[in-house]
C-alpha cells in the first residue's frame, strides 16, 4: 500500500505523460537519418565562398562535381575504348541530377586517362536535390551501365567518388555503425547488469531507460533537423551518450531504491528516497555534461554544433527519465523488481569489500597517491603531443565505393584530380579576363602556380585551347570562341571579371601536404605574380575544405576548456557549498581528459596497438573535432562519478560520521555503483570502436579509456585520498 494516497495518481500522470511523449517522438526518430545533413559546413570559410561563387558567379555546370572512375576498359585513344566511353557518357547525361559531363571525348586531357582506366567528371545540379541524396540513383545508373559494358569489357568496373559520394558513404556508415553498436551493446549491457543486480527485473529497467533515452532524443533531434542544419555525427553522439547516460543514471536510481528497500522501506517510500537522493545527484551530475556540450557551440563547425545540440538533448532526456519516469515505475514495480533472481546476491558483502579498500586509502592516502598518480601523469604527458590533423592515408571504410574509387585513381596515377584546388581569381575593376591585359595576367598566374614542384598540372580556359595556345594573346583570345560554351562557363565568370584555375597536386602529396599547398596558395601575392595590381584569389575544393576544417578548430580548444572549467566550478560550488571540492573535481577531470588524450596519441597517432582497434597502422594525427568532443564528453561523464562519490560522503558526514568514516562509507555505497556503471559505459563506448567510421573509433576509444581510468584509479583511489588529506577543509565555507 502506498504511504501517501496521492502517490499512485502522480505516478500514473507521469507515466501517461511519457507514453504521450513516446507516441509523438518515436515515429520522428525513425526519420532522423534522412533529415540529418551529410557533410560538414564551416561558417564563413573560404572554401564555401568559392563553391558559392562557382555556382552563382560563374554559373558553372561543374560547380558541384562527382568523379566516375572507370577501370578495366580500353583507352579512349583506341576505337573500342572511345565507343565504350561514348556509351557511358550518353547514359550518364540522362541520369536525374546530372547537368553536364566532361570526359576525354570533350578534351584530350591526359589527366582524364590513366593505365587501365578513364575518368568522367559529372557536373551535378544541387537544385534538383541535395547532392548526397543524388548518389543512390547515380550508383544505380552506373551499376546498370557496368552491366551493359561487361560484354565488351569483361573487367569493367565503374565507381563514384568526390565530395557528394564521400559524404553519402559517411552518412551510410554512420547510420549503420550506430544501429550495429546499439544491437551489440544492449545484450551485453543486460548481461553486465544481471551480474551487477542478480535479478532480471532490476537489470532490465536500466536497459529500457537507455533505449528510451536514445529513441526519444533522436525524435527531438529529428524535429530540430527540420529547422536546423544538423550534421550526421549527431546520430552517433546521441546513440553513444544516450545508452551510456540513460543506463548510468537508471543504475544509480535502481541501486538507491534497492538499498532503501533492504533497509525496510516500502516500495513507495523507497521510490521517494531514490527520487530525492539519487535524483538530486543525477541532476547535479548532468549539469557538467550539459555545460561541456554547451561549450562546443563556441566552435564554428557544423559537426561540433550538431554534436553539442545532440549532447544537450540526450543529457536532458536522460536526466528527466531518471528523475521522473524511473521513480514512478519503481514505486509501482516494488517487489517485482527482484523477479528473475539468478541467485542470492550479498550486497552487504560487496560493500564490505569496498569498505576494506576505502579503509586502506584513508589510512595511507600519501602512499595511494604515490602509486596511482605516476601512470596517469605519464599518460597525460603523452597527450601534450596530440596532433589535431587529418590522419594519414584513407580514413573512409575500405569497403565503401568512394574509398575503392580513390584506390582506383591511385592505381591510375590520377588521385590528384580528386583533390584539385579550385583557385578563383578576381580581377580589378574595369579589367576583363578576355581582354589582352586580363588574358596575360591569367597566363602568368597559371604559369607561376604550375612552377610549384608540388603541382602536377594547372587546368584553365587557356589549357582547353590545346595546340591553339601559341603564347600570342591576340591569337589565343580569338581561339577562345571555338571552346564549347559549357567548358567556357566552367572557367569564366558570366561578368567576365573572374576566372578559375584548377591546380592538380602531385600524386606523392598526402593529406597534410595538400593542406599545406592550399595554405601556401592562399598566402601568394596574386597581384605580383599576375603582374596586375588588384588581382585577388581564393581557394576551394576538397583539400581547401580540409584546411578550413582544421583552421576552424585551431586555437578554440583553449576557450572551450576555460568555459567548461569555469562554468563547472560555479555549478559545483552552488551544489556543494564548498570551494575545495569543485577545485579538486575539476583538476581530477582534467587529469582524466589528459590521460584520454595520451591514450589517443599512443594508440592512434603513434600506432602502438592500432591493429587491435581495426587500423593498419599509425594515423599520425587525430581528427581536429575529436579533442573538443573528447574533452567535453569526458569532462562531463567523469564528473558523474565525482558527484556520486562526494554527494554520498557529504550525506554520511551529515548523518554524524567523522571525516574518515564518511569517506569509507561513501566509497562502500557508491563503489559498486561506479564500477557497474563504468562497466556499462565501457561496453557502450567500446562497441563504437568496432565500426568503420574512424572518427567514432577515436571517440569511442578515448571515452572507454577515460571511464576505465576514472572509475578505478581516480575515483576509488586518488579522489578518496585527496578527500582524506583535506579533511574538514573539503566543506569550507559550507557545513
Amino acid at each position: 500500500m502506498d504511504a501517501r494516497p496521492g502517490d499512485s495518481r502522480r505516478r500514473a500522470a507521469v507515466v501517461l505523460a511519457w507514453i504521450a511523449a513516446a507516441a509523438a517522438l518515436l515515429p520522428q526518430a525513425l526519420r532522423a537519418p534522412e533529415r540529418l545533413r551529410v557533410g560538414s559546413g564551416i561558417l564563413g570559410s573560404e572554401s564555401a565562398a568559392v563553391e558559392e561563387a562557382l555556382e552563382h558567379r560563374l554559373a558553372s555546370p561543374f560547380a558541384t562535381t562527382a568523379l566516375l572512375v572507370a577501370t578495366g576498359v580500353p583507352s579512349p585513344d583506341r576505337p573500342e575504348g572511345r565507343a565504350l566511353l561514348e556509351t557511358a557518357v550518353t547514359e550518364l547525361r540522362s541520369v536525374r541530377g546530372v547537368r553536364q559531363t566532361l570526359s576525354y571525348l570533350d578534351h584530350a586531357d591526359p589527366l582524364l586517362v590513366g593505365p587501365g582506366g578513364t575518368i568522367v567528371v559529372l557536373g551535378l545540379d544541387p537544385g534538383v536535390e541535395r547532392v548526397d541524396r543524388l548518389v543512390p540513383s547515380l550508383r544505380e545508373a552506373t551499376a546498370r551501365l557496368e552491366t551493359r559494358l561487361r560484354p565488351r569489357a569483361p573487367g569493367a568496373a565503374l565507381r563514384l567518388t568526390g565530395a557528394g559520394p564521400i559524404n553519402y558513404d559517411i552518412w551510410r556508415t554512420s547510420a549503420d555503425d550506430a544501429a550495429h553498436a546499439e544491437r551489440r551493446t544492449l545484450p551485453l549491457t543486460l548481461v553486465l547488469l544481471l551480474i551487477a543486480f542478480g535479478a532480471a527485473g532490476a537489470a532490465l529497467l536500466p536497459v529500457v531507460s537507455g533505449a528510451l533515452a536514445v529513441s526519444l532524443s533522436l525524435g527531438v533531434v529529428s524535429l530540430l533537423a527540420l529547422r536546423l542544419p544538423l550534421a550526421i555525427l549527431v546520430l552517433n553522439v546521441v546513440s553513444m551518450l544516450g545508452l551510456a547516460l540513460g543506463i548510468d543514471y537508471a543504475l544509480l536510481s535502481v541501486s538507491r531504491f534497492r538499498e532503501s528497500r533492504a533497509a525496510g522501506e516500502t516500495p513507495a517510500e523507497a521510490a521517494r528516497t531514490a527520487a530525492r537522493q539519487a535524483g538530486a545527484t543525477i541532476a547535479l551530475s548532468g549539469l557538467p555534461v550539459a555545460i561541456g556540450f554547451l561549450a562546443l557551440l563556441l566552435v564554428p563547425l557544423d559537426e561540433l554544433r550538431a554534436a553539442a545540440i545532440g549532447g544537450l538533448v540526450v543529457t536532458f532526456v536522460s536526466v528527466l527519465l531518471a528523475t521522473t519516469l524511473l521513480p514512478a515505475l519503481l514505486g509501482w514495480l516494488g517487489r517485482w523488481l527482484e523477479a528473475g533472481r539468478l541467485g542470492r546476491r550479498d550486497s552487504e558483502a560487496e560493500r564490505a569489500r569496498y569498505r576494506r579498500w576505502a579503509g586502506v586509502v584513508v589510512a595511507r592516502p600519501r602512499l595511494v597517491l604515490a602509486l596511482a598518480l605516476p601512470p596517469l601523469l605519464w599518460l597525460a604527458a603523452q597527450g601534450l603531443r596530440l596532433n589535431p590533423a587529418e590522419p594519414q592515408g584513407s580514413w573512409l571504410p575500405a569497403a565503401t565505393e568512394s574509398a575503392r574509387a580513390e584506390d582506383d585513381l591511385e592505381a591510375m596515377g590520377r588521385r590528384g584530380v580528386l583533390y584539385a584546388c579550385r583557385v578563383l581569381v578576381s580581377l580589378p575593376d574595369e579589367t576583363q579576363v578576355l581582354s589582352v591585359e586580363g588574358w596575360q595576367a591569367s597566363r602568368k598566374l597559371a604559369q607561376a602556380l604550375a612552377a610549384d614542384p608540388r603541382v602536377a598540372a594547372v587546368r584553365s580556359l587557356r589549357s582547353l585551347l590545346g595546340e591553339r595556345a601559341t603564347g600570342d594573346a591576340a591569337e589565343e583570345l580569338s581561339a577562345v570562341a571555338l571552346v564549347p560554351a559549357f567548358a567556357k562557363r566552367s572557367f569564366l565568370a558570366e561578368e567576365g571579371d573572374a576566372f578559375l584555375l584548377e591546380v592538380v597536386p602531385r600524386e606523392t602529396l598526402d593529406a597534410r601536404a595538400r593542406i599545406a599547398l592550399v595554405r601556401d596558395l592562399r598566402r601568394l601575392d596574386a597581384a605580383a605574380l599576375a603582374g596586375l595590381p588588384g588581382v585577388r584569389l581564393a581557394v576551394g575544393g576538397l583539400s581547401a575544405f580540409g584546411a578550413d576544417y582544421e583552421a576552424a578548430g585551431e586555437g578554440r580548444l583553449g576557450g572551450v576548456i576555460a568555459a567548461v572549467v569555469l562554468a563547472t566550478l560555479g555549478a559545483l560550488f552552488v551544489g556543494f557549498r564548498s570551494l575545495l571540492v569543485p577545485i579538486k573535481a575539476v583538476l581530477l577531470n582534467l587529469l582524466s581528459v589528459g590521460a584520454a588524450f595520451g591514450a589517443l596519441v599512443v594508440v592512434f597517432q603513434d600506432g602502438h596497438g592500432a591493429r587491435l582497434v581495426g587500423l593498419e597502422g599509425a594515423t599520425g594525427g587525430v581528427f581536429s573535432i575529436v579533442p573538443a568532443l573528447v574533452f567535453c564528453a569526458v569532462f562531463g561523464l567523469s564528473m558523474d562519478y565525482e558527484v556520486f562519490l562526494v554527494a554520498r560522503v557529504r550525506e554520511e558526514r551529515r548523518a554524524g560520521r567523522d571525516e574518515g568514516a564518511a569517506i569509507v562509507e561513501g566509497v562502500a555505497h557508491t563503489g559498486p555503483v561506479i564500477t557497474n556503471a563504468a562497466a556499462v559505459m565501457i561496453a557502450v563506448f567500446a562497441s563504437f570502436m568496432l565500426g568503420g567510421f574512424v572518427v567514432m573509433k577515436m571517440l569511442g576509444f578515448a571515452l572507454a579509456v577515460a571511464v576505465l581510468l576514472d572509475a578505478t584509479l581516480i575515483r576509488l583511489a586518488i579522489g578518496p585520498a585527496l578527500l582524506r588529506l583535506a579533511g574538514r577543509y573539503n566543506w569550507w565555507p559550507g557545513a
